[in-house]
C-alpha cells in the first residue's frame, strides 16, 4: 500500500497527494494544510506543517530528493528487457505475474541467465513513471544500477512518458546512482507510511 499522504516541494509550487482511504474530513484537512505550504528553499528542511500532518495520520516519515533525467544521456550497453516472472525470482524476491505488465518495461543486466540487477516503474502514469531500482546484494558495486536506471528511462521516454527518480537522503547508493547519471534535483518529497494513526 502507498504513503498516507505525499508532499511534493519544489523551488516555485508545492503538490501533494494522500491515499484513497482517508476519511474525507482528514483529507480536507490535509489539504488545506499542504496548500499553505511556501515553496522549497532548503532541500532537506522539514514543511512548514509537519508536526501536524504526524498528529493527523501519524505513520513514519520518509524524505528525499527528486530528480529529473538530463535530455541527453549515453545510451546504456548490455541490458535486456525482462517479461517473465519466473526470471526474477532467482534473486529478487516477491515478484507476481501481474505484477509484471505494470511494473514494465523493467530492464535487466544479466548474469549466467538471470537478471541480477532490475530498474522498473515504481510507479506510473499516462504522463509520468517513477523509477525502482534494484541490485541483488552479491552483484553490487559493480556499476550496473545506473547502467539499467539510464535505459529504463530511455524507454520511458520512447513511450511518450517523463522519468522521474527519488530517495531518501539517507540512501547514500541511490544518491550515488543520481549523481552518476548527471540526474538534476528538482524537488523534495516528504511522505508518511504505514498504516493511519500508526
Amino acid at each position: 500500500m502507498g504513503p498516507i499522504f505525499t508532499l511534493v516541494r519544489g523551488p516555485s509550487s508545492c503538490v501533494w497527494a494522500m491515499r484513497a482511504d482517508l476519511a474525507s474530513d482528514l483529507a480536507t484537512e490535509l489539504g488545506r494544510l499542504a496548500a499553505a505550504e511556501p515553496p522549497l528553499h532548503d532541500p532537506q528542511c522539514l514543511p512548514l506543517h509537519a508536526d501536524a500532518y504526524m498528529s493527523l495520520v501519524g505513520g513514519q516519515i520518509a524524505s528525499g530528493p527528486a530528480f529529473l533525467f538530463p535530455d541527453e544521456m549515453t545510451p546504456a550497453t548490455g541490458v535486456t528487457i525482462v517479461d517473465e516472472v519466473d526470471l526474477l525470482k532467482r534473486h529478487f524476491s516477491g515478484w507476481t505475474a501481474d505484477e509484471v505488465p505494470e511494473r514494465s518495461p523493467i530492464v535487466a543486466v544479466f548474469e549466467s541467465g538471470y537478471p541480477v540487477s532490475i530498474c522498473f516503474c515504481a510507479r506510473s502514469s499516462e504522463a509520468a513513471a517513477e523509477a525502482g531500482v534494484e541490485t541483488a546484494v552479491a552483484f553490487r558495486g559493480r556499476g550496473f544500477a545506473p547502467r539499467v536506471t539510464a535505459a529504463w528511462a530511455a524507454a520511458i521516454r520512447d513511450t511518450g512518458r517523463i522519468p522521474l527518480y527519488s530517495t531518501t537522503w539517507s540512501n547514500w547508493e541511490s544518491r550515488e546512482v543520481a549523481l552518476k547519471l548527471g540526474l538534476v534535483q528538482y524537488a523534495s518529497d516528504w511522505s508518511l507510511l504505514g498504516s493511519l494513526g500508526s
